[in-house]
């Protein structure tokens, strides 16, 4: 899809940034030795990193207490679901609040 945006508006585009809370999976792409625990990932790394090198995509670290995804695949307490609500931009819908839903 990004090729495609690029070769018809011809203009380049930002770097996406894939958000991680697993450093050591963002040390072993950012790093050039290939490590021999590493073996069975050679496919992936291979194109990860050629995708760092070109600037399509970048690794970036977040504590696991700032995932916004797990308000989608976690339960969460109270507190923690409107911390990550809010974050994401979902308000409550004052019309829902009348009806008692």
């Amino acid at each position: 899809m990004r090729k495609i945006i690029v070769g018809i508006f011809n203009q380049d585009m930002d770097p996406i940034f894939i958000h991680c809370d697993n450093q050591s999976y963002i040390k072993l792409f950012e790093n050039t030795i290939f490590h021999d625990m590493s073996k069975h990932i050679d496919i992936t790394y291979n194109h990860l990193r050629y995708c760092m090198k070109s600037r399509i995509m970048m690794f970036q670290y977040i504590p696991a207490k700032e995932k916004d995804v797990d308000i989608l695949t976690k339960t969460l307490s109270r507190g923690k679901f409107e911390f990550h609500r809010c974050r994401i931009g979902v308000v409550q819908n004052p019309f829902l609040a009348k009806m008692k839903c």
